[in-house]
């Protein structure tokens, strides 16, 4: 078994070079990596085939399942995230402020790679492709490690990605996998202090909450998803209610999916009636007591608000006004994705300001939080923390910067 610090030889090695590669290299590389995922297609679903049919019999729910499948659509739309990238301008050595010193020094403050980046995830292979791909084009090397239940399709996607980077300028070692399912590799990644600069976890509250709180290498947080929509008294209730079931029942299992449905109580008569004609018999609806003689609907409890349920489940809960729904969602959401309908300009203004979050919609669904959807190409995740990056982590986000100072001989007196 190869070790965490064996790897992270290799990956420090590979990134040093992969740090002063051009763009054209690292292009080509990924246009190699997607040629040999297209030339493995049949090898990765049916390995695919594997996991899902092993999800299946450890009764994996259908959420889970439907992360972890791959079929060619999704395979497609994977090759197109590859070939997005590549569009994508290189984000390194740019410069993004230049200044001049009265004493003549030319300060300039220029992109650089992260250095070896650390990505532990659950179910979806996709992120797979997603994160190596950001990777490699901002110049970072990356460690990743999968969940067991999707080992198959993860080994498959790993061996094209290393068989394109063959033929490409870029050596195969800056992308490390680890297959051992023992976790106690993960704790060993958490305390690699001086082999990995980053760790990103990519999964439920759990896995976050577990790298977070035992990691001693700097973590980027992509957090749990508790989306709420806010349907305003004066919402075009067309609209609104097509952005609902979109935002419930699009793709139910992912994180910038609606888990609450805020109602203004002007609307609770005659908008509540047809979120229950729309959605009732395929969304369990839970509402509170103002929805309940209204509709006939599970109570809600408490904890209903603060769940992230990544299943059929919707939330409802009536507000008197744009200030209980504020105050709502920054009680209860998790900082991912919220959504007003209104046509009034004063109560968007406000909730945008006001919401603690790191994607804030008016008058659209919460599920555009996504790397590919915001023109990232891809995303390492949906960022919910303040510093460094926040909402989708893209090719920009996963570069820091350093200085260059340019003198003609002057000496600090």
């Amino acid at each position: 078994m190869t070790t965490i610090k064996e790897k992270g030889k290799l990956l420090k090695f590979a990134q040093r070079k992969l740090a002063i590669a051009s763009t054209k290299d690292k292009n080509m590389a990924l246009e190699k990596v997607a040629q040999s995922i297209e030339a493995h297609r049949e090898n990765i679903l049916q390995a695919n085939i594997q996991d899902l049919e092993i999800g299946k019999d450890n009764f994996m729910s259908e959420a889970l399942l439907d992360r972890l499948a791959l079929d060619n659509q999704r395979l497609d739309g994977i090759l197109h995230g590859i070939h997005t990238v590549i569009q994508l301008p290189d984000p390194i050595w740019k410069s993004s402020k230049v200044w001049t010193l009265e004493n003549g020094l030319t300060i300039s403050q220029m992109s650089v790679p992260i250095g070896i980046i650390g990505i532990i995830y659950e179910s979806r292979p996709n992120v797979t492709v997603d994160a190596f791909s950001l990777a490699l084009k901002s110049g970072n090397a990356i460690l990743l490690r999968g969940s067991s239940s999707a080992i198959n399709s993860n080994i498959a996607l790993i061996k094209a990605i290393k068989e394109g980077l063959a033929l490409s300028p870029i050596s195969p070692d800056v992308v490390q996998f680890i297959e051992d399912p023992d976790r106690e590799l993960v704790l060993n990644m958490l305390k690699a202090n001086g082999v990995l600069d980053l760790i990103i976890p990519r999964g439920g509250a759990k896995l976050i909450r577990f790298v977070v709180e035992n990691s001693s290498v700097p973590t980027l947080q992509t957090g749990e998803g508790n989306c709420h929509v806010f349907v305003d008294a004066s919402a075009n209730l067309d609209n609104a209610l097509k952005i609902v079931i979109n935002a419930k029942t699009q793709r139910l299992g992912v994180c910038n999916a609606c888990e609450t449905l805020l109602v203004h109580e002007d609307l609770k008569d005659v908008f509540l009636p047809k979120v229950y004609e729309a959605l009732g018999e395929e969304v369990e609806l839970r509402g509170c007591e103002l929805t309940k003689p209204v509709i006939d609907v599970k109570a809600a409890t408490e904890q209903d608000y603060k769940d992230e349920f990544l299943d059929a489940i919707l939330a409802i809960k009536v507000v008197k006004d744009v200030q209980e729904a504020i105050d709502h969602i920054n009680t209860y959401g998790t900082m991912h994705s919220e959504a007003i309908i209104t046509e009034s300009l004063t109560n968007a203004n406000r909730f945008h300001r006001e919401v603690d979050a790191s994607s804030v919609y008016v008058n659209a669904s919460t599920r555009f939080t996504d790397g590919s959807e915001f023109g990232f190409g891809a995303e390492m995740g949906i960022s919910t923390q303040k510093i460094h990056a926040r909402g989708p982590v893209g090719l920009e986000q996963l570069t820091t910067y350093k200085y260059l100072i340019m003198g003609q001989g002057q000496s600090r007196e």
